[in-house]
């Protein structure tokens, strides 16, 4: 859970400001979503400044979650291993 912190605090900050009317980010998706007409390159850059702390929080998710599943895989894989009768 410590590996959240940081990408956490980056998404619900930076990835939401500002906040007032809707967060940016909804905006630019539903730009993107509407068809992106009218887009120019800083809109395009401001939705990567805005969805790069996002990515970040569900890479790391990813991760976290990988690693969960990876060692209890590897903790039943070595019970089970201890439970085998050796000749």
């Amino acid at each position: 859970m410590e590996r959240l912190g940081h990408p956490l605090l980056a998404s619900l900050t930076l990835g939401l400001a500002p906040f007032v009317p809707e967060p940016h980010i909804v905006g630019k998706i539903r730009w993107v979503a509407g068809g992106a007409v009218g887009m120019k390159a800083i809109d395009w850059f401001d939705l990567v400044l805005h969805g790069t702390p996002w990515l970040w929080l569900a890479g790391t998710l990813v991760a976290v979650a990988a690693g969960a599943l990876r060692a209890r895989f590897q903790g039943e894989a070595a019970s089970a291993s201890a439970d085998t009768p050796s000749e």
